[in-house]
């Protein structure tokens, strides 16, 4: 009897241990990257690109904030994101928890809805656009600039493991901005253009068609704007982008080191008006600016 016991017991172990070594059964691993990388079937170069981006944004903000988190990278078709996420838009990229991110293989009617009619938009700004998101294929796609994202969904994981008090939702959505523009200014500032028109092509749209606009709105429904509004919250990432570009014109790379040491040595929750005083004093006069003007600077 006990040696029966003793061998359900060692089963079930190596039951256990087999269900959590094959986490991602259904995708190949890509190995020698600073995250854990898998993707699915057919889209290694891609997932491989994302990967070396992220190698290289490692490496920078670490020696910039002197923390480095651990990071899982899923690159998923279609057909796979069922399978390792319950997030209900293929497209967005986000976290499963703290360390897994999720990033679209392909491209998809979420990236295509922010598209403008662009016989109906201004020359210089169809060019723009024509010239900056055009793909291999000849096509105009958003995938250049939903592929930069992976490095804000990287800046969550730094203030998440980093321990930092991100004291509003929107602060810890500006952040990732914040150090996602800075590593492009300062590494790949060719891909400048795909990171900032879009935001300013979003942001010129207007507000006429959104359900809510104010930072309170977004402290109040942020998961219903996520899942159940992703074109209102993707107008939320594109203002917080415009800002992140505007606070590192002012602040430069060091506004990253400084909010993070601001945030990661306050864990007391202020009010609007502290926080307003706190960012200004210990970040910069830019970030507090976008807090107190964030309604002025709506586009009507």
């Amino acid at each position: 009897m006990k040696y029966l016991t003793f061998l359900c017991i060692v089963f079930a172990l190596v039951l256990v241990q087999s269900v959590f070594a094959q986490p991602y059964d259904r995708l190949s691993e890509s190995k020698n990257h600073s995250a854990k990388v898998y993707y699915s079937a057919g889209h290694e170069t891609r997932a491989i690109a994302i990967a070396k981006r992220i190698d290289k944004a490692i490496v920078y903000f670490e020696q910039l904030l002197a923390f480095k988190p651990d990071v899982s990278l899923l690159v998923l078709s279609s057909a796979d994101w069922s399978t390792y996420t319950s997030f209900p838009v293929y497209g967005m990229p986000h976290y499963t928890d703290n360390k897994t991110l999720i990033i679209a293989a392909e491209d998809n009617p979420f990236w295509k809805s922010f598209i403008p009619p662009l016989e109906q938009l201004p020359a210089a700004l169809r060019e723009k656009i024509q010239h900056t998101y055009k793909n291999e294929m000849g096509e105009i796609s958003m995938q250049a600039f939903f592929d930069l994202l992976a490095l804000h969904e990287l800046g969550h994981a730094f203030h998440i493991q980093g321990g930092l008090t991100m004291q509003r939702k929107w602060l810890g959505e500006l952040y990732p901005n914040i150090l996602l523009h800075t590593y492009i200014a300062e590494n790949e500032r060719e891909m400048l253009p795909a990171l900032t028109l879009f935001p300013q092509m979003v942001i010129g749209g207007g507000t006429k068609e959104l359900k809510y606009t104010s930072l309170p709105d977004l402290e109040t429904h942020f998961e219903e704007l996520g899942k159940q509004y992703p074109k209102n919250y993707g107008w939320y990432q594109c203002r917080w982008h415009a800002a992140a570009a505007t606070i590192y014109n002012s602040a430069g790379k060091m506004v990253c080191r400084n909010l993070w040491n601001a945030l990661k040595g306050n864990t007391k929750i202020l009010s609007d008006e502290e926080l307003a005083d706190f960012l200004s004093k210990q970040g910069d006069k830019s970030v507090a600016d976008m807090m107190r003007n964030w309604d002025q600077l709506s586009v009507k």
